[in-house]
Formats: structure tokens, C-alpha cells, sequence
């Protein structure tokens, strides 16, 4: 286990470095994070025949606050 208790400390300082912060708050991260929303919540709406649009749609603006940078 000590193996992996080091990937995981090598893990989380990578994610906590500023670079790599900065880069998953850009715009192309931001574009990216964009596009997939929309194509998991037509996916979504298509599989449930359109009964749940709004539903999907504050979901995917809630995940939407919590990636990127807008």
C-alpha cells in the first residue's frame, strides 16, 4: 500500500500545482467541459423522450458552475 498512498500524494500535489489549475479553468477547458454537458444532456433528453427537458437542463447548468470557468 505504500506504493499507492505515494501515487496518490504525487496525485493531489499535481492537482493542487496552480499550472494545472489554471489550465483546467481556461477557455479550451471551459469549450470542452461545454460540449460534453450538452451531448450527455441530449443523450439524456433523447432517452427519456423529452419528459424530463427541464430537469436535464438545471442539471447540466448546476454541473456547468462546478467545471471550468463560467
Amino acid at each position: 500500500m505504500a506504493g499507492f498512498d505515494d501515487i496518490s500524494k504525487k496525485a493531489q500535489a499535481f492537482l493542487n500545482d496552480g499550472k494545472v489549475q489554471d489550465a483546467l479553468k481556461s477557455e479550451k477547458a471551459e469549450g470542452v467541459s461545454d460540449g460534453i454537458l450538452d451531448a450527455v444532456a441530449k443523450a439524456a433528453d433523447k432517452a427519456t423522450g423529452g419528459k424530463h427537458s427541464d430537469k436535464i437542463e438545471q442539471a447540466k447548468q448546476q454541473a456547468d458552475k462546478k467545471i471550468g470557468n463560467q
